[in-house]
């Protein structure tokens, strides 16, 4: 009886099946997904009424379903429904979650009378923007609210400044690579905009320490592009090719 009981009693302050995954699980990168737009403002409006706050929540949703799906992550999304929140909201989720990255989903838009473009992008934080396109783009998204402040230590300014340095320096070169790695895995797949690697001022962007894409869809003011963005099966296929972009983002930091 004793030798039972204390069989039974070592089973139980062992960690079960259940825990010991929750544990591993909780050790998982974290990626941050960042449906654009929501609630009261509802992004860009294709010809046919498409709403680029639902395009952008579709696609994050499947993202979302297909990366846990594969279980290499955990993920979080800035927005699960159809609400407002603030560009600073956006950028201090991810910090305060330790983000491994975070990919901001959105679909563009030109206003009426230019040339019709379309296509899918990718942008990465630079206060110099790769084109006049690129810069208004970032004009209009940024239209929302204001960047919230860096909190560091309490550390003389000088200190300060080369810790934010070191920091954005770091930061810069992650979100290159996601870039990069996010262009090649739309490629192919997806039909992409001249030049789809560019550059512009966005505030969702600015984290400091969270390496940040914003991916750019297609153009809803292209009927093409909407038609398509408005399939579910294309919308499946672009978050496949963001998959595999954070997938291989994922893998490489890990093996850093």
């Amino acid at each position: 009886m004793l030798r039972r009981r204390s069989l039974l009693l070592a089973f139980l302050a062992t960690p079960s099946l259940a825990s010991a995954q929750s544990s591993s699980r909780a050790r998982l990168p974290l990626v941050v997904l960042d449906p654009g737009h929501g609630g009261s403002d509802p992004g860009a409006i294709g010809r046919a009424g498409t709403q680029e706050k639902r395009i952008t929540l579709a696609i994050a949703q499947q993202l979302r379903r297909q990366l846990e799906a594969q279980g290499r992550v955990r993920v979080a999304m800035t927005r699960s429904r159809d609400v407002f929140v603030s560009l600073r909201q956006r950028v201090e989720f991810a910090r305060e979650r330790d983000a491994a990255l975070l990919l901001s989903i959105h679909a563009d838009s030109l206003p009426p009378g230019q040339p019709s473009v379309r296509g899918a992008s990718v942008y990465v934080l630079s206060e110099t923007a790769t084109d006049p396109l690129a810069a208004a783009l970032a004009r209009r998204e940024n239209l929302a609210d204001r960047a919230g402040g860096l909190r560091l230590p309490s550390v003389t300014p000088e200190v300060q400044r080369i810790l934010l340095s070191l920091m954005r320096q770091e930061t810069r070169a992650g979100s290159e690579r996601l870039a990069r790695l996010t262009v090649n895995a739309l490629d192919g797949g997806v039909p992409l905009l001249n030049q789809p690697l560019r550059r512009a001022s966005f505030v969702v962007l600015k984290a400091p320490d969270v390496p940040a894409a914003l991916v750019e869809c297609g153009f809803l003011s292209n009927a093409g592009d909407e038609a398509a963005l408005r399939r579910d099966d294309h919308r499946a296929r672009v978050a496949a090719s963001l998959a595999e972009a954070v997938n291989a983002f994922i893998g490489r930091r890990t093996l850093a």
